[in-house]
């Protein structure tokens, strides 16, 4: 049976994927390596990972970076370290005429002219997905949570699943692909469950139940190992954490700092009820599958099922049936000025809208691509 190496409750690590631009064209750009390899050559350091710290690395693509935090306790403290490190890579982009591009899809680049990183991991996936596989050109933002006891950890991936709609609605940031607008809100995650093993988490009653499933993909060559199974939101046991894996790129810091927030209040609040004996309503796979859909297709604008009874609400009348009950446990966590940036997120509309919204008064997906990169430039919060 699996380990679960059980984490202090409620600490963070934060995944940010960044894409590259060329500053005067908006184009995805192949220049990953060239910005390690001076990073490596000034600052060898902050390319190996430390629990107190952020640390940067490659990932899939030649055009995108992977910047990642240490073990945090707070939403702040985690945000405070992606801003360091990224202000030390900007200090070579910036003089290589490079700018970051952190949203869910490019709005123009095309797929077929992105490589992908010479590593076989990464071969395995484009040699069994083919056309599918070659079609990740997408980036999103993952977060770890620290989770003290394995029986909570199954009830939580049910939790956040059912709240899925929600971390995801506050981060669409792919409507275009290729010139075109998708019509959804979110194109990354169409495009990111076509590959096996990625998408909706299954319900298990037990931790043995869980390890056999995982054991049964590994003795059918499904996967390699436990990691490279990719739910949406998952345990990740080597690390003690269940990890959020919803949510497009997002465009800045404060956007981060909001589904970060978001994600650390939700697991805190569900584990509270969770140890009061409260276990979260499994919510029916046909809906949760209905409502991945709907946001993906119509963002925070999308209705959604919020019970097997069956009951639908609007998702921005769940938000604000949740967010009370979740400000409390910010106060405790520390976050409430993240978290309250939910509230404007709700407010001005999800990355998608802005997309939307720059392409309509400039008529140029390039606009669209250096408006996101004007956005990363935004500070952190505190």
């Amino acid at each position: 049976m699996i380990d679960f190496a059980s984490s202090p409750q409620s600490t963070l690590g934060v995944e940010w994927e960044i894409a590259l631009i060329d500053r005067e064209s908006g184009e995805l750009t192949q220049r990953a390596a060239e910005v390690l390899g001076i990073l490596r050559e000034r600052r060898p350091e902050l390319l190996e990972p430390a629990s107190d710290r952020a640390h940067v690395t490659g990932e899939f693509l030649e055009n995108t970076i992977e910047v990642i935090t240490g073990v945090c306790t707070t939403v702040a403290q985690a945000c405070r370290q992606l801003q360091e490190l990224t202000d030390t890579i900007r200090e070579i982009t910036d003089g290589l005429g490079i700018e970051f591009y952190p949203a869910g899809t490019h709005p123009f680049s095309r797929w077929s002219e992105q490589p992908v990183v010479a590593k076989e991991r990464y071969r395995r996936v484009v040699e069994r997905a083919q056309y599918w596989g070659r079609h990740m050109v997408i980036y999103g933002v993952h977060v770890h949570v620290g989770v003290d006891s394995r029986d909570k950890v199954l009830p939580l991936v049910d939790a956040l699943t059912n709240y899925g709609p929600h971390l995801l609605a506050l981060s669409c940031s792919s409507p275009y692909w290729e010139g075109i607008d998708t019509g959804y809100a979110s194109h990354r995650t169409q495009l990111y469950q076509q590959l096996p093993t990625n998408g909706l988490p299954f319900h298990f009653d037990t931790w043995e139940q869980y390890s056999e499933y995982l054991d049964s993909l590994v003795a059918t060559d499904v996967i390699n190992d436990p990691s490279e199974d990719r739910w949406d939101v998952r345990p990740v046991p080597r690390y003690g954490t269940i990890e959020m894996r919803y949510c497009d790129g997002l465009a800045s810091l404060p956007d981060v700092a909001a589904v970060v927030a978001f994600t650390q209040c939700l697991v805190e609040y569900f584990s509270r009820r969770i140890e009061a004996g409260d276990k979260p309503e499994v919510l029916a796979p046909w809906h949760a599958q209905e409502n991945k859909w709907r946001v993906a297709r119509y963002g925070l604008d999308a209705k959604i099922v919020v019970s097997n009874e069956p009951a639908q609400r609007t998702l921005r009348e769940d938000f604000e049936l949740l967010l009370p009950e979740l400000e409390p446990v910010a106060r405790d966590l520390d976050c409430e000025v993240e978290l309250a940036q939910v509230r404007r997120i709700l407010a001005e509309g999800t990355g998608a809208d802005r997309q939307r919204a720059v392409f309509e008064r400039t008529g140029s997906m390039r606009e669209v691509a250096l408006d996101v990169a004007a956005q990363s430039r935004a500070r952190a919060l505190r």
